[in-house]
């Protein structure tokens, strides 16, 4: 059954201002481009809210854990796109968006998960606080009534391979991560706001689901280091850096305890090969391949590039 055209009533997507993954940012874009209001909730007014005003959508600041922020975000939508980045305050922040989603009778809830959580159970968890808060929103949202349509991805492209490791590639010519010699099968941000922009324009079918999503192939860190060389056309060489040092690396720059603690269970699952996994639900969705690791490369070649200074 299709659900009645709501094109009329917006669909409120959170963190629609967000840098890490920009799910949220892209997902508003494809939702107008479906013809679709979109009400953009930032936590800032900034140039990036600013940004989204110019595509098209209505801004609306705000913040997830406060009560009449998302009365006022709410009120009025139809459909929602619950996404947010790693947070001690994320099950506060899923609960209370929860509770005034159920108030306003939405018809659909899009819940932004992990897909380590399809590992996870009432008796095993991670030692990463943020999976157990993934983990708990999950129960809290199926015990709410609501009409909830869970996505499951797993690692980023854009987060260890771009934002933690392109200074290494464009400075020293190394994939330097600590993820040992185990597969990995990370997906584009881009090809997970196309599969929410698919449920989302049409949700009835897929009211109840859960989507694991993951990217093109699953394949070990030389494999990735040697796509990087071909796409960048200079050798690119994998070094598995220790994790403590690493991750010592990231509090130097200012990654609060919180996420750094995240990023290292995320590290240490990927050497015990939790990481190799492989679905077909992104095709199932989108009727698209993920977008594989050369081409994502080749998009972001000037980021793992070194600048040539003309004197």
């Amino acid at each position: 059954m299709t659900m009645k055209s709501t094109h009329d009533s917006p669909i409120l997507v959170t963190g629609a201002a967000g840098d890490i993954g920009a799910i949220g940012r892209n997902l508003t874009a494809m939702l107008l481009n479906k013809g679709h209001r979109v009400r953009a909730l930032v936590r800032r007014e900034d140039e990036r809210a600013e940004a989204l005003r110019q595509l098209g959508a209505e801004v609306v600041q705000g913040d997830l854990t406060d009560l009449a922020s998302m009365h006022r975000a709410i009120a009025g939508v139809a459909r929602i796109y619950f996404g947010m980045s790693v947070s001690a305050a994320y099950l506060e922040a899923t609960v209370n968006t929860a509770a005034v989603a159920k108030h306003h009778g939405v018809e659909a809830f899009v819940n932004m998960s992990q897909m380590t959580v399809t590992q996870m159970s009432i008796t095993e968890t991670t030692d990463s606080p943020q999976h157990k808060l993934h983990w708990l929103a999950e129960q809290a949202l199926a015990w709410s009534g609501l009409p909830i349509v869970t996505v499951r991805p797993t690692i980023f492209l854009e987060g260890f391979f771009l934002r933690l490791a392109a200074a290494g590639i464009r400075d020293n010519d190394e994939l330097a991560l600590p993820l040992g010699n185990s597969k990995t099968s990370p997906i584009s941000a881009v090809d997970v706001a196309r599969a929410v922009s698919v449920i989302l324009d049409d949700p009835a079918p897929h009211i109840g689901h859960i989507y694991n999503l993951t990217g093109f192939e699953s394949a070990d860190l030389n494999h990735y280091a040697r796509v990087f060389s071909e796409a960048l056309g200079r050798t690119i060489r994998y070094r598995d850096v220790p994790l403590s040092g690493w991750t010592d690396a990231l509090r130097e720059f200012g990654v609060p305890t919180h996420l750094a603690h995240h990023l290292a269970v995320m590290a240490e699952l990927h050497m015990q090969g939790r990481y190799d996994r492989m679905t077909d639900d992104l095709y199932k969705l989108t009727g698209k391949t993920p977008t594989s690791m050369y081409d994502f490369v080749k998009f972001h070649a000037a980021e793992f590039t070194r600048s040539k200074v003309t004197v």
